[in-house]
């Protein structure tokens, strides 16, 4: 009896934890996709600019060289040859030290897919960068950010796997609340450096929670129909 009641808490446990995820993801992409889709109207419908133009004049007070050093620093973690190469290092690890195919698999595919996503974003909404950037001109167009779509989609497939595979609960904390500084900084670089408008960077993140979701549910998807097809021949090789 005290068995059945333990196996029963467990799987209630199980099941309203389940039910809370499932509904947080739905939330957060249902609200991804509500403000990138207002930000689209709102900059290209309305032909508004006074949410970017109070952004710039807010961080405008807070410019210095020793704080444009610092955004500096932080902004090459958003850039394609850093992330090309923390990619590639990810995949040795999942491949010869974790020894976890699939997640070797899931980096380049998220990776290489939210890059042609994002490039034709850019190409889609054509929107030129700021007219006055703080050092130097950035090439490329502006919205949605790529540096903001690339390190959401990079650094939250880490924080997923952080927060599936992390046991211990302080270090989850810890390490998802590293990840989404990271993320959060490198948005607002951008900003700062007068490179990106403040919407790009929130477009940017919502494109690439949105991607980020879907295609960790595609591969999932595949991953379980794999390993059902792979068993269902392991299952007939034994009968024979």
């Amino acid at each position: 009896m005290i068995g059945l009641k333990k196996i029963y808490r467990r799987t209630l446990a199980g099941v309203m934890l389940f039910t809370t995820e499932a509904a947080l993801a739905i939330l957060l992409f249902g609200a991804a996709l509500f403000v990138f889709l207002a930000l689209a109207k709102y900059v290209f419908l309305d032909n508004k600019v006074d949410f970017d133009t109070a952004a710039f004049l807010f961080i405008q007070q807070y410019i210095s060289e020793s704080t444009t050093r610092i955004m500096q620093f932080f902004t090459v973690f958003g850039n394609y040859q850093v992330l090309v190469t923390a990619n590639l290092l990810l995949i040795c690890y999942f491949l010869f030290v974790r020894k976890h195919k699939w997640y070797s698999i899931k980096i380049p595919a998220i990776a290489l897919s939210s890059v042609i996503v994002m490039s034709l974003l850019k190409l889609f909404f054509n929107r030129s960068r700021p007219l006055s950037p703080l050092l130097e001109a950035a090439r490329g167009l502006s919205f949605p950010s790529g540096h903001a779509m690339s390190s959401v989609t990079f650094f939250g497939l880490l924080i997923y796997y952080v927060y599936r595979n992390q046991k211990n609960p302080v270090w989850k904390f810890l390490l998802i609340l590293t990840l989404v500084f990271l993320i959060s900084i490198i948005g607002f670089s951008r900003v700062y450096l007068r490179v990106h408008y403040a919407s790009d960077v929130l477009a940017g993140f919502c494109a690439g929670i949105i991607w980020l979701m879907i295609a960790i549910r595609v591969l999932r998807k595949i991953e379980m129909y794999s390993k059902r097809k792979l068993n269902k021949v392991v299952e007939q090789s034994q009968i024979i």
